[in-house]
């Protein structure tokens, strides 16, 4: 039927339309046994397949409380409907135009009547043409009308099935509020056990990781020998400064919350080795985190950093892992090159645009990761083939024009990623032929330059000798020749034999 919408376009509004009660009135011989009861639950026996899959899809249309909604929702469909029903079909576009043209040949011509009439003054003359035109008329109106009723009522179902979206989301939402909640009062029961139970008991691992945890009590900071705490996946926005009392905390997970700080007080965690806050909305990370001098792991990948603590270096000495990764970080402090214990830097997917002088005094690094900072990183420092243990190196996705001069000297390098970079030194075919190719090529060439910048400072002492040579020759001669202009200039009697005339 016309007046019904299409599942394909309106799959909601025409679940909820297919589950409306008939309101036809029966005939009085009927039995009321004979009309089975209407279950707005159970799908009508013209339901077709569209029907379970949407129900599939959005399993609270099912719930009677949110059918009910949507049905007063759209009383003005419904209406709309019966009164479509009783009209008819909307005509088809061809019908429209033609009725169209019609209307506009009718009033023209009734019009020119009109004058005709009023220049004659013979008000009898066609009328019944008149008449006729009339009847025509009123029959194309008709037709646009009945199609722009039926244009407002497409109109009509998207405002609806928009309405019918929203009033479900609204269901949806509210039903996992409910599912939070009780998984709230859950979570809780179950954090107060485990507070509870270490009040009387050596607890060293407490595993909260996936409870939808809002809010970490204070009183976890005096749970005493605690070893391990995981609280990631959860939807904590703080933690307490009480985390300070955790003496003994060796690994503090709290991954894929939504933190936007750490407290001061986690420099307080001089035993901790592993810290992972990766996956939050931290811009920044607080100067006493320099403080937890023991830690071997730190993982802040997956926020909004734009720097790091400026003495982060001088503190971490024992940190050998550092993840960095998709910030915003801009440049290292320079403090980083003090990070002596350093083995494994990923910093790609930043904003780096270049690395500090001091990043080669990291002669532990052995993997590093400096790909995707895209149109920020163009060098690297002079000195890189420092980097004496690196293993594992990529550049991939940057603005690299050329590896630096002493990159033949990286002797443990046995894999690199040069991809997607502008790189004229070395070429591409020595680039593809591996990273030992590479490394040859940067080293002849290192050699090469070496070699000419020797020959240069050679030709440089020579000219620099022989300018030497020529002063000292010039100098003497200057001097030779004053002393004969002095004697030839001088009073005392001249040689008769050396003024004769020749």
């Amino acid at each position: 039927m016309a007046a019904e919408p299409n599942p394909k376009y309106f799959p909601v509004l025409s679940y909820v339309l297919a589950r409306l009660p008939s309101f036809t009135a029966k005939s009085p011989s009927s039995s009321s046994s004979s009309v089975p009861p209407f279950d707005i639950e159970q799908p009508p026996p013209s339901s077709s397949s569209s029907s379970i899959e949407i129900v599939t899809q959005m399993p609270h249309l099912t719930q009677p409380d949110v059918l009910a909604s949507m049905t007063s929702a759209i009383s003005d469909v419904a209406e709309t409907r019966s009164i479509l029903r009783t009209l008819g079909p909307r005509p088809d576009h061809e019908s429209v135009d033609k009725a169209r043209a019609k209307l506009s040949e009718i009033e023209s011509f009734l019009s020119e009547s009109f004058e005709d009439i009023a220049l004659t003054d013979a008000a009898a003359k066609d009328e019944k043409r008149r008449q006729e035109m009339d009847q025509e008329k009123t029959w194309c109106e008709s037709i646009l009308k009945l199609d722009e009723v039926h244009a407002s009522y497409e109109k009509l179902l998207k405002e609806a099935e928009e309405r019918l979206v929203r009033i479900y989301e609204s269901a949806e939402k509210n039903a996992a509020e409910d599912e939070e909640n009780v998984a709230a009062v859950e979570v809780n029961e179950e954090v107060v056990g485990i507070l509870q139970h270490a009040s009387a008991n050596p607890v060293d691992r407490v595993d909260l990781s996936g409870r939808k945890l809002r809010l970490l009590p204070e009183a976890f900071g005096r749970i005493q020998g605690l070893l391990v705490l995981n609280l990631s996946n959860n939807k904590l926005e703080s933690i307490p400064d009480s985390i300070a009392g955790l003496h003994s905390l060796v690994e503090l997970d709290v991954s894929t919350n939504s933190l936007e700080t750490l407290p001061d007080s986690i420099g307080l965690l001089s035993k901790l080795k592993i810290l992972n806050v990766s996956t939050n909305k931290l811009t920044s990370l607080p100067d006493s985190i320099c403080r937890c001098g023991s830690l071997v792991i730190l993982d802040v990948s997956f926020n909004r950093l734009t720097y790091l603590p400026t003495n982060i270096g001088p503190e971490l000495v024992n940190l050998e892992k550092l993840l960095v990764q998709y910030n915003k970080i801009r440049s290292f402090p320079t403090s980083i090159g003090e990070m002596r214990s350093l083995k494994h830097l990923d910093a790609h997917f930043n904003e780096l645009n270049g690395l500090p002088d001091s990043f080669v005094l990291l002669t532990n690094l052995e993997y590093l990761n400096l790909s995707s900072n895209f149109s920020d990183l163009k060098d690297l420092p002079f000195s890189f083939g420092e980097l004496i243990s690196l293993q594992e190196l990529d550049l991939s996705n940057n603005q690299i024009h050329a590896l630096p001069d002493t990159f033949g000297t990286l002797d443990s390098l046995t894999k690199l990623n040069v991809d997607q970079n502008p790189l004229v030194v070395p070429p591409e075919e020595v680039v593809k032929e591996g990273v030992e190719a590479v490394k040859t090529y940067m080293g002849q060439r290192r050699i090469s330059m070496l070699e000419e910048e020797e020959k240069k400072k050679m030709e440089e002492e020579m000219e620099q000798a022989n300018a030497g040579w020529l002063t000292r020759t010039t100098s003497k001669l200057k001097t030779y020749v004053a002393d004969v202009s002095e004697y030839l200039g001088s009073n005392s009697p001249r040689d008769p034999y050396l003024e004769r005339q020749l």
